[in-house]
């Protein structure tokens, strides 16, 4: 069933959402602990880390994820090990989600006035180059990543911030409010950054962490990109 609303502005996750990154942060992150002669952890394992941006990955797999246990030298160490490798084998394996594309594509026929842009915890180097790479960065009039920020997602800075500057793209027209934006994610930081600004969600239950969804409650759910035109009411010409 399609949202109730009329989209004027759309945002993407990106990781588990436009991308699967999961294998390329698996393995840099076994790298880092290879490199603090830790052992290595399970893909599942590491894989259920992803969603609040870099240092956060980096304190989980080092058992840390409150801060408490390391210094921050330590884990600033262990994060810049792993950003260097990341910013070379990020895109080893990594690929766009199949009918990504096609999604896009139907969007962007069907109303090309309708702004969409990338929010990610995904440092913000890491997330332009692979849109790049992929040629998604043609869709998207933004990209803003997990350090364009004093705050991360869930913190609605981020989003309230693309609405802005979405408002901005056509002078004249009434601004762009956030209950007429939906946030499009894999995971319940993706509904819960569009909850704290009164924006709508679309779960992905295709990406990399599809189990935290049903707590957060998405407006709707896409099983794959291609029910994203339908949510939102938009079709092909």
């Amino acid at each position: 069933m399609p949202l109730d609303i009329t989209p004027r502005l759309l945002v993407f996750d990106l990781d588990g959402t436009l991308i699967d990154s999961r294998v390329d942060l698996c393995n840099s992150v076994n790298a880092m602990l290879v490199h603090l002669g830790k052992p290595q952890l399970p893909e599942a394992v590491i894989a259920s880390y992803i969603g609040d941006g870099a240092s956060m990955l980096v304190r989980r797999a080092l058992g840390d994820p409150e801060g408490d246990i390391h210094d921050e030298e330590y884990v600033t160490d262990a994060l810049t090990f792993f950003l260097d490798y990341y910013r070379i084998h990020k895109l080893d394996f990594t690929y766009v989600y199949a009918g990504v594309l096609e999604a896009l594509e139907t969007i962007r026929d069907a109303n090309p006035n309708l702004p969409m842009a990338v929010l990610t915890n995904k440092p913000v180097n890491p997330s332009r180059d692979i849109c790049a790479h992929f040629k998604l960065d043609r869709f998207f009039f933004q990209n803003y990543g997990g350090n364009s920020f004093h705050t991360k997602k869930p913190d609605p800075h981020g989003i309230l911030t693309v609405i802005a500057e979405a408002s901005q793209l056509h002078p004249g027209a009434p601004p762009i409010t956030p209950s007429e934006t939906v946030m499009i994610g894999d995971s319940d930081v993706d509904i819960l950054t569009a909850r704290n600004c009164g924006a709508r969600s679309i779960g992905c239950t295709f990406g990399l962490s599809p189990h935290t969804l049903a707590a957060a409650q998405p407006d709707q759910l896409a099983n794959s990109p291609s029910d994203w035109p339908s949510l939102i009411s938009v079709t092909s010409r």
